[in-house]
């Protein structure tokens, strides 16, 4: 029988080849058109200022240069500031004293300061003082049961009597040859070591009476009369606040600036008051963990203003410019290869390269670029050009 051939269904066909390619074109035109239609829409959207500018720029552009097509590229010009002076502020530079201060936080803390306790086991008999009051060195402060010792100080001076009475007779019967040297010594060692001990039992007795170690201040006590305190028991406060030490901390660069007698100003959070202290001790070592130098001040504190563990605000003079030269921070822009100013001379803007030195919260310190007299721009240092004309608004001094 005859074989009838199929017609081969993968074999690709020409006309439809070609008919793919211009519809492939299309679509990459249609790309093209709708990512700068994006464009456009974004610049229209977030930049409509620039655009009016160039808009506007390009219509004097084209006014002034002829046809109206060339308006464009002077459009661009006018817009970068070539059509018109940029208004800009300005600053005069002026000499101006400057006093280089390193700011810390601190705590008070009291010149002399004890937890008073006893050094015997016992019970409290007697307390001598009243919470919150000035005592005096010395003065009693409390009393602890001591008949005990009492009764053995007189036990001891009973046998030191006796051992003193046969020492003597030792000695007389040495004298005459009728005992040996070494039994003598014996008697004599007795009173020695009765002595001793009565010295020892004194000493005990001693510290069932709590005296105050230096003249002060007690704070609130937590004990009562007939309770039984030990060596761990706290039984008071005393407190020397006249003077007060005032502790802070400042960062190692300064090391070498800080010198025993500077003035420091103690700012109290509390009450929000300053005052005058002096730099009296500095730690030999910078610590390595905060890289920090603790520094003590000494603040005379006679009418007690200052309590001790008060956080205060601590501001230390390390030096003083008598003619610094002080611009407005926002006058400075930072690139790559340092900072910069813009000097207005001859109604143009002249970029300036500058060295900074101690900033604070409005001004900044220039130590090279800039000399008394020079003019320069406040606002406007991020829209001009080098070379750029400006036109001064308003000065400021």
């Amino acid at each position: 029988m005859p074989q009838t051939t199929e017609p081969l269904t993968n074999t690709p066909d020409v006309h439809d080849e070609h008919d793919r390619k211009p519809s492939r074109a299309w679509v990459w035109w249609l790309v093209a058109a709708a990512v700068v239609a994006a464009l456009a829409f974004v610049k229209i959207k977030y930049f409509p200022s620039q655009s009016a500018e160039g808009g506007k720029g390009g219509g004097k552009g084209g006014a002034a240069g002829g046809p109206g097509a060339k308006g464009g590229p002077g459009g661009g010009r006018g817009g970068a500031g070539g059509g018109g002076p940029l208004p800009v502020q300005v600053y005069v530079v002026t000499p101006t004293k400057l006093t280089d201060a390193v700011a810390a936080t601190g705590s008070v803390l009291a010149d002399e300061q004890v937890t008073v306790r006893s050094e015997i086991n016992g019970r409290i008999t007697s307390l001598n003082f009243k919470e919150g009051q000035p005592v005096s060195k010395g003065q009693l402060l409390l009393t602890i049961n001591a008949d005990e010792i009492q009764a053995q100080l007189q036990k001891l001076r009973y046998n030191l009597k006796l051992f003193r009475d046969q020492e003597r007779r030792q000695r007389t019967l040495l004298e005459k040859e009728y005992i040996s040297q070494q039994e003598y010594e014996q008697s004599n060692n007795q009173v020695l070591t009765a002595q001793a001990d009565l010295q020892l039992l004194e000493a005990n007795l001693a510290k069932a009476y709590i005296r105050a170690p230096f003249s002060g201040v007690v704070g609130l006590r937590s004990v009562s009369v007939g309770g039984y305190v030990t060596p761990n028991t706290p039984v008071t406060t005393l407190s020397r606040i006249s003077p007060v030490k005032v502790d802070f901390a400042v960062p190692g660069r300064y090391a070498n600036a800080v010198k025993v007698g500077d003035e420091v100003v103690v700012n109290d959070e509390a009450t929000n008051k300053k005052y005058e202290a002096r730099v009296y001790a500095i730690n030999p070592q910078i610590d390595p963990a905060s890289r920090t130098l603790s520094v003590r001040a000494v603040y005379p504190n006679s009418k007690q203003e200052l309590r001790p563990g008060a956080f205060v605000r601590v501001n230390l003079n390390i030096g003083q410019v008598d003619e610094a030269i002080q611009i407005p921070t926002e006058a400075v822009s930072p690139e790559a290869s340092g900072y910069r100013v813009y000097k207005v001379v001859g109604g143009k803007a002249q970029p300036q390269q500058v060295k900074i030195g101690i900033r604070s919260e409005k001004l900044l310190q220039i130590t090279d670029g800039l000399a008394p007299g020079d003019t320069i721009m406040r606002t406007g240092i991020l829209q001009v050009k080098p070379g750029d004309k400006v036109k001064v608004q308003k000065p400021a001094r």
